[in-house]
């Protein structure tokens, strides 16, 4: 298993990660946001990836903001692969990343129903839940950790 930073041929794989959690993790709308986060954004979010056996498994970014906070940015595994610690892996290097940053002082994310309990297992708290946020039957449940 290798974790390191993307590049924007890894675009397709991290689509390929995207379209295999609709529309249980996503909704197929967002899909072109994420498209264009990948092109635009990506490089920026120190944006990850979890390489296992030669392939792309997993992604995600820690967008620092100006107000002492980072926000974890399209996280997402293989669905094939869930259960199977690429998760925790990624989100532990991104907290440990926003760690290394004094002047990052919480961490937050937005989040489904459906990942919300792994993210309380990792210290974050519930801020605030929209339902539907995400798309329909997919709530945008809003967490944060301190550092």
């Amino acid at each position: 298993m290798n974790l390191r930073l993307y590049r924007p041929a890894d675009a397709s794989a991290c689509l390929s990660i995207f379209d295999s959690n609709v529309p249980t993790y996503f909704a197929p709308e967002e899909r072109s946001d994420f498209e264009r986060f990948l092109q635009e954004q990506a490089m920026d979010c120190a944006f990850q990836v979890i390489e296992r056996d030669g392939s792309i498994v997993a992604c995600g970014g820690l967008s620092r903001r100006g107000d002492g906070s980072a926000g974890f940015c399209w996280g997402m595994v293989q669905r094939a692969l869930h259960r199977h610690g690429l998760g925790r892996e990624l989100a532990v290097a991104r907290l440990q990343q926003a760690g290394r940053d004094a002047s990052i002082a919480r961490t937050t994310l937005s989040t489904s129903q459906h990942t919300q309990g792994f993210y309380a297992g990792l210290g974050f708290q519930v801020t605030r839940v929209v339902p539907d946020g995400h798309g329909a039957g997919i709530d945008a449940v809003e967490m944060e950790r301190r550092v």
